[in-house]
């Protein structure tokens, strides 16, 4: 067995011995952390595509002339951007959290990696723009990173799976028209309706096919918090990581976005007199609510029954309910409409019915009372998915100081 490995050529042995490696530390950790299966074939995929990218430029050809010094470092560039543009293309990328809509669960401050591989990479609409720049040159302002010169349909490489309820899942902002599909703001969130599901939400709670939805830990919502006047110890405030919110009367009123553990245990203190979640009233309409018309009286609290757009499924059509597939057929599917005269007409035919062409999915931060999302824009297509948040590798707050600003707890932690 030893002979037959060491008879064969130098660049197969390299490969064999890398994948054994790789197996060994990405699979090894299953057994003795809590990092997920998919984490593991991302990570090992990887290893596999650098690993041949850098035995096959590494080992040279017998009879090979010498290359020059400057040669090697044009090499090895080339290699490194060309290895790590394919890497952040189709198998995974850095993301930051810029905002708190997703708190509790992720945290302003978290450094994370995005699968592709998870739902399938796609390949890219616009193939010529800068590397490792999204859609805006670096130390520019406006200055489009990419050209339009080449523009692909949409495509996705077959993945792992299919979004879940519950995923955390990256995605292009389907509000920016104005950009390509794949050049669009990226947004994290939590994927809460997937296609064909009915989804309502009733007084702040979210219910998916009639059932309760499971409530995350992390997961905050707003609330009136009533004191006899005293004022609220910021250091308690601080050592229960209550973030957001504050004093809003002369009178010990304070508001607070706050997880539910955080709410009982504020329930307890001895100066707190009531904690309530604050709540918009059902029938009350918001027009800045999906779908923007007085047809559907929603609100952020009180919102649906909708059922998601599933892909090969047939909706009828009216002037009660357009509204809601208004954007789904002109912009994401490419159609014509027109309503006139009581009629609906789809490139210049009368319908009154559609058959969709895309999955669509709904979207929700964890920090409910402070996160713009499907509840405000309405549905995601399947196209605008990049990709799974899989695990945090690097967190930091800004509002601490030297060491401490390093959230040493979430390094290298699972999304869940």
């Amino acid at each position: 067995m030893l002979e037959k490995f060491k008879s064969l050529d130098k660049r197969v042995r390299a490969m064999i011995i890398t994948t054994l490696f790789l197996v060994l530390i990405c699979f090894f950790p299953l057994a003795i952390t809590k990092m997920s299966m998919s984490t593991a074939w991302v990570l090992f995929f990887i290893g596999e595509s650098l690993g041949y990218l850098l035995i096959l430029t590494s080992f040279k050809t017998e009879g090979a002339k010498k290359k020059g010094v400057f040669r090697e470092w044009i090499d090895a560039v080339v290699f490194a951007v060309v290895a790590a543009t394919l890497i952040r293309m189709f198998f995974i990328e850095a993301f930051t959290i810029p905002t708190p809509s997703m708190e509790k669960s992720l945290l302003v401050g978290d450094f994370l990696f995005v699968s592709k591989v998870s739902y399938g990479p796609r390949i890219p609409n616009t193939p010529l723009s800068f590397p490792f720049a999204h859609h805006t040159l670096p130390l520019t302002e406006s200055t489009k990173s990419y050209l339009e010169w080449i523009s692909l349909p949409y495509f996705r490489i077959p993945g792992f799976g299919k979004i879940e309820n519950n995923d955390v899942v990256v995605f292009n902002y389907p509000m920016e028209g104005f950009r390509p599909v794949d050049k669009r703001e990226n947004y994290i969130k939590r994927c809460v309706g997937i296609p064909g599901d009915e989804l309502q939400v009733i007084n702040k709670t979210l219910h998916i096919n009639g059932e309760k939805a499971e409530i995350k830990d992390g997961m905050q919502y707003s609330y009136h918090v009533r004191t006899d006047g005293n004022t609220l110890n910021p250091k308690v405030l601080e050592k229960m990581d209550v973030t957001e919110g504050g004093l809003v009367s002369t009178q010990g009123d304070y508001r607070f976005s706050l997880t539910a553990a955080n709410a009982e245990k504020m329930n307890d203190f001895s100066t707190v007199k009531e904690v309530k979640p604050i709540c918009d009233p059902e029938n009350s309409y918001a027009s800045y609510i999906f779908p923007a018309d007085s047809n559907f009286r929603f609100n952020k609290d009180n919102f649906g029954p909708i059922t998601i757009p599933k892909k090969g499924e047939t909706v009828e059509l009216n002037t009660r309910n357009i509204a809601l597939y208004e954007r789904l057929i002109t912009i994401y599917e490419g159609n014509e409409l027109e309503v006139a005269d009581g009629k609906i007409l789809i490139n210049g035919e009368e319908r009154d019915s559609y058959t969709f062409g895309m999955d669509y999915y709904f979207m929700m931060g964890d920090n409910r009372d402070n996160s713009a999302d499907s509840r405000f824009w309405g549905f995601v297509p399947e196209d605008h998915i990049v990709g799974k948040a899989v695990f945090i590798w690097f967190s930091i707050d800004q509002n601490k100081t030297w060491f401490s600003k390093i959230r040493w707890s979430r390094l290298f932690s699972t999304i869940k």
